[in-house]
């Protein structure tokens, strides 16, 4: 089975991997999990102008490598080397991208558990995922 786990360095990333580990070391045949990191860029594209799209890029990747690094920690623990992506852009699609693009069985995706008002009038990125991704999506509470 082939997993993909998204990070963001929440609880709720942490959980959705614990579930992953779990499910993945339930398996007859090796699992392989895989980790990502998307962050969206757009929100600094005016800094980029002050600093340079690569200093923006440099921080991002910076940030996915610390949010990684708790997940990649509790998959080692569980026996897992896990591998990782590191992604910049629109978060939903590049989630939805990278699941569908590399042959995964599985996509698994921790809540953040805003309001319910919230979703209605914002959405959530794990909504947007499963709405646009060809890979089963898990969604861990």
């Amino acid at each position: 089975m082939k997993l993909l786990i998204a990070i963001d360095g929440s609880e709720s990333a942490l959980k959705a991997t614990r579930h992953a580990i779990g499910l993945a070391q339930s398996c007859r045949a090796p699992p392989a999990i895989t980790l990502i990191s998307v962050h969206d860029d757009s929100a600094l594209h005016q800094a980029s102008h002050f600093v340079g799209q690569k200093v923006v890029v440099e921080h991002l990747h910076a940030q996915s490598e610390l949010d990684l690094a708790p997940a990649i920690t509790l998959c080692k623990e569980g026996g897992i080397v896990p591998e990782k992506l590191i992604r910049i852009g629109h978060v939903a699609q590049e989630l939805a991208v990278a699941a569908d693009s590399g042959g995964f069985d599985l996509m698994v995706l921790g809540t953040k558990g805003r309001s319910r008002i919230a979703d209605l009038l914002l959405g959530s990125v794990a909504q947007r995922v499963c709405a646009i991704s060809s890979t089963p999506v898990l969604l861990v509470p």
